[in-house]
């Protein structure tokens, strides 16, 4: 939540015991979830999504339903490990019928 922070985003955060039930009523595909969920701005952000590229996402404003980084690779934000090489990983766009696209590569 830091890295969204010091991006500008006013983060308000709610934990769950069962991320489950939010995940299939925003429509996160089950091949992109990962640990954590938000809205902003009507979009879905799923994982470990970066500032710059939310910020790109609401600039351009596609017709998607969301954006993912599946699982947590390290060295996207809040996954960074000091003296271990950080992962390449794709950002998902997702749309409501579960189709996915590579949004950005990092």
């Amino acid at each position: 939540m830091g890295h969204l922070r010091a991006g500008g985003y006013a983060v308000r955060t709610e934990d769950l015991d069962d991320l489950a039930p939010v995940k299939r009523k925003l429509g996160v595909p089950s091949s992109l979830q990962s640990c954590h969920t938000a809205v902003v701005e009507g979009y879905v952000i799923e994982g470990h999504v970066p500032a710059d590229v939310i910020d790109r996402l609401l600039r351009e404003r596609p017709a998607v339903a969301g954006l993912a980084v599946p699982g947590m690779p390290v060295g996207s934000p809040g996954m960074e490990s000091p003296g271990q090489r950080a992962e390449r990983y794709d950002v998902m766009a997702f749309d409501r019928q579960g189709r996915a696209t590579v949004y950005a590569s990092r």
